[in-house]
């Protein structure tokens, strides 16, 4: 599985465009340098292009109002935007006709409401690959009540969510649509609250990820699908961690509502295990939902039952 580059590498990035007079931000297609990121996306307008950004540490933000936009990091994991947000939700706030995010760094988000994330996503399909969330109130949230495509992969979440700056919670992903959400190829790690992923969706795909709670503290589910969903959850890697505030169930199933029929939703050929000291006698899967899952062959660990109805 690839990751975005070690943590130290990121850590000693420093501004290396602007030490050396280019502009940090660059239009691909027309070479035109800006010195902020908002610059360069209020340029594009309701065009189309990629802005290129250049390694560094960069306590900048922007609101995408429209166009399609690639944001491009030109060595992928040295673009850091760190601790600063737009309107009070995000560093990078989306709701153009498209947006897709390469290579980036986000760290340090903080917001009042407890809903600082890396990336807000509220119109717009949305790509993000190879990309790195770390040690904010929340990595990716939003959505949009339409048939939005969003897709994450080879992704990093690391550090993110909890419940006691937002009393709803926040979470490493939590994204809500009338469309669909694919992640893949994905890391999810020492989460602080909440869950790792939590989708308000109708369709799903959650394949070859790697969801690490050894070192989380009070996280809830690995994967919450509060109102239910189909598709497809499948080579993914859990290790169900101890320092949980809720370990009843690492997949979790029409916990709140039965919106989205759950028929069929297959849940197969994944590999779940218990840290030391982990809670014992979690569910696999927890089914809320009325409707009669797939679940198939997974490999489980001493102490984890592979399914239970609620």
């Amino acid at each position: 599985m690839r990751h975005s580059l070690p943590l130290l590498v990121l850590a000693l990035a420093v501004p290396a465009a602007a030490q050396q007079g280019r502009a940090p931000f660059t239009i691909a297609e027309t070479g035109q340098g800006f010195q902020t990121i908002d610059d360069a996306v209020q340029s594009v307008r309701m065009g189309t292009a990629t802005i290129l950004i250049a390694p560094g540490v960069y306590h900048q933000c922007t609101v995408q109002a429209g166009g399609v936009i690639t944001f491009k990091a030109v060595q992928p994991g040295t673009a850091i935007f760190e601790g600063t947000t737009c309107e009070g939700k995000a560093a990078f706030v989306l709701r153009g006709q498209g947006s897709t995010v390469d290579g980036l760094v986000f760290r340090g988000m903080r917001v009042a409401d407890g809903n600082g994330a890396g990336i807000r996503t509220e119109i717009g399909d949305l790509i993000v690959r190879d990309s790195t969330f770390l040690d904010s109130q929340e990595g990716i949230l939003g959505g949009h009540p339409s048939g939005q495509k969003i897709t994450i992969d080879h992704s990093t979440f690391a550090g993110l969510g909890g419940c006691e700056e937002n009393p709803n919670c926040s979470h490493s992903i939590y994204l809500a649509n009338q469309g669909s959400v694919t992640i893949t190829n994905s890391r999810f790690e020492r989460g602080t609250g909440g869950h790792y992923v939590k989708l308000r969706v109708p369709t799903v795909t959650i394949t070859d990820n790697s969801f690490d709670d050894t070192r989380g503290s009070k996280t809830n589910y690995m994967i919450d699908l509060p109102e239910g969903s189909t598709g497809l959850i499948t080579r993914n890697t859990f290790v169900q961690g101890a320092g949980k505030e809720n370990h009843s169930g690492l997949i979790v199933v029409s916990a709140e509502a039965k919106t989205y029929r759950a028929t069929g939703l297959r849940v197969e050929g994944n590999h779940a295990t218990l840290a030391p000291n982990a809670p014992t006698n979690p569910a696999f899967v927890a089914n809320m939902s009325g409707d009669q899952l797939a679940v198939g062959a997974n490999r489980l660990g001493p102490g984890i039952r592979m399914y239970e109805v609620r």
